[in-house]
C-alpha cells in the first residue's frame, strides 16, 4: 500500500483520534478517483470515512453534481455533490494538456486503487485504463462502474440510474396497480452499485494481501439491479411469474403495507403467524387469527381482499400513534410515514446521531453519519467536501518529490 500520501501524517494523527488503537483500516490506502456524480463518489466517500486518502480529480468544470441544484447548502454549495464529497482532496487536471495528462497518469501510478464511470473504453485513449495502469501498476485495484456493462450492446449505453430503473424493470413494480409506472424517489440503482463497487475493492484488497496481486474490479447499475431487486427478479428467474406494481402491498406478504387509520395511514407489517395473531389481539378480534381462512401467511395473501375490509373496519378505531404504540409493544412491527425531516428527527430521538460535523471549526459543515459502527474505531469526518481544485497545487507538488514517485 502507499505508505507516502500528501495527507498521510494527518491521517494517521486522525486514526489516532478517534481512539483505535490501529488507526482506522485503510489508513495507507491511496484511491486515485475518476469517478464524477453518484456511484463512485458514493463508494469512494465510504472509503475515506474508514480512513483510505482519496483524491478527487475533475475537469475545469467539476463533477455535475456541483450544479445540481437546489436544494443549496446555506454557503450555496449543492446538498447533492456535498452528500456524498467529503474525505476527499479535489485536483483539477485537462486531460487535453500534456502535463495534466502525466500528473493523471503519475497518480494512477501511485494509487492502490484507481475508480472510474467513464463509459467503456473512454479513458483508453488517455492511458487511463485498465491496461495501461496494470501495466506500470501491477498490483493497482482498478474499480470500473458502467450502466450496462463492457461488452456487446451494453456497452455504448451511459449510465443513467432512472434508465436503469425503467429497463431493469424496478419501475413496473412501483406506483399503484391501475395508474403509471414511477421511479424511486432516490438513485437507488447508482447507490446499489457504488456499495457493490466497495464490497469488490475490499475483496480485492484483501485478495492483494495473500497475493500481491492486483484486479480490475467491474460491477454496473443493470447488474447491482438484477441482484438488488432480489426476490422480484428471483420471482421470474425461479418460478416464471413476472411481478407488477401494487402500491404499497407485498406479493407474499398481507398485511405488510400502508394501512388507514382514524387519523393517518401506518405502516403494518405482520410477517408471520405469531405477529399476525398479535396484530388480532390488539384490534380486539383474537378469533380472525384463529380463522382457518386467514391461518397462515399464504392463506392471508391470497384472502386479502377478504380480510383487508375486517382489518380496516377495526384500524379506524384507532389513531397511527395509539397504533405504532401498542403494536411495537407486543412486537407488531408498526411504523408512521414520516417526512424526510421527521426521519432524521427520529432517528436523533432514537439516539443514531444521524448528523455529524464534517471538517473542523469555520470550515466545518453538517452530513450524515457513515452508514456502519464499529466497537473498534469510529469512522472519520475530517474534510469537508472539497471547493474545486482546492488541492491542485498540493497534489502536484507531491506528485514531484521523491516521496511521490515512490510506491
Amino acid at each position: 500500500m502507499s505508505q507516502n500520501s500528501p495527507h498521510g501524517a494527518a491521517a494517521a494523527q486522525s486514526g489516532r483520534e478517534t481512539g483505535s488503537p490501529a488507526g482506522l483500516p485503510l489508513e495507507g490506502v491511496l484511491i486515485a478517483d475518476f469517478s464524477r456524480v453518484l456511484a463512485g463518489p458514493y463508494a469512494t466517500m465510504l472509503l475515506g470515512d474508514l480512513g483510505a486518502e482519496v483524491i478527487k480529480v475533475e475537469n475545469a468544470g467539476g463533477d455535475d453534481t456541483r450544479t445540481w441544484v437546489p436544494p443549496r447548502r446555506p454557503d450555496g454549495v449543492s446538498t447533492y455533490y456535498a452528500a456524498i464529497n467529503r474525505n476527499k482532496k479535489s485536483i483539477v487536471l485537462d486531460f487535453k494538456d500534456a502535463d495534466d495528462l502525466a500528473a493523471a497518469q503519475q497518480l494512477a501510478q501511485r494509487a492502490d486503487v484507481v475508480i472510474e464511470n467513464f463509459k467503456p473504453g473512454g479513458l483508453k485513449k488517455f492511458g487511463l485504463d485498465y491496461d495501461a495502469v496494470s501495466k506500470t501498476n501491477p498490483s493497482v485495484i482498478y474499480s470500473s462502474i458502467t450502466g450496462f456493462g463492457t461488452e456487446g450492446e451494453g456497452a455504448k449505453y451511459p449510465g443513467y440510474d432512472l434508465i436503469v430503473q425503467a429497463m431493469s424493470g424496478l419501475m413496473s413494480l412501483t406506483g399503484s396497480p391501475d395508474g403509471p409506472p414511477y421511479r424511486a424517489g432516490i438513485s437507488v440503482f447508482d447507490v446499489m452499485a457504488g456499495l457493490h463497487s466497495t464490497i469488490g475493492i475490499l475483496a480485492a484488497l484483501r485478495q492483494r494481501d495473500h497475493t500481491g496481486d492486483g484486479a480490475h474490479v467491474q460491477a454496473s447499475l443493470m447488474a447491482s439491479a438484477m441482484s438488488g431487486l432480489v426476490n422480484q427478479t428471483h420471482a421470474y428467474v425461479g418460478g416464471g411469474t413476472t411481478p407488477m406494481r401494487m402500491g404499497n402491498a407485498h406479493p407474499s406478504l398481507y398485511p405488510y403495507e400502508a394501512m388507514p387509520t382514524a387519523d393517518d395511514d401506518v405502516i403494518i407489517a405482520a410477517g408471520n403467524n405469531t405477529q399476525f395473531s398479535r396484530l388480532c389481539t390488539v384490534l380486539g378480534i383474537p378469533e380472525i387469527a384463529q380463522d382457518e381462512r386467514f391461518a397462515d401467511v399464504g392463506d392471508r395473501t391470497d384472502r386479502r381482499d377478504e380480510l383487508r375490509p375486517i382489518l380496516e373496519a377495526e384500524l379506524a378505531k384507532h389513531t397511527a400513534q395509539e397504533l405504532f404504540e401498542k403494536l411495537n409493544d407486543v412486537g407488531v412491527p408498526c411504523g408512521p410515514i414520516n417526512t424526510i425531516k421527521q426521519g432524521v428527527e427520529y432517528a436523533e430521538a432514537l439516539g443514531l446521531e444521524p448528523v455529524v460535523q464534517v471538517g473542523s471549526g469555520e470550515n466545518a459543515v453538517p452530513g450524515v453519519r457513515h452508514p456502519l459502527t464499529f466497537n473498534t474505531m469510529t469512522p472519520r469526518y475530517e474534510l469537508a467536501p472539497p471547493e474545486l481544485g482546492e488541492h491542485t497545487e498540493e497534489i502536484k507538488a507531491w506528485l514531484k518529490t521523491e516521496e511521490g514517485a515512490q510506491r
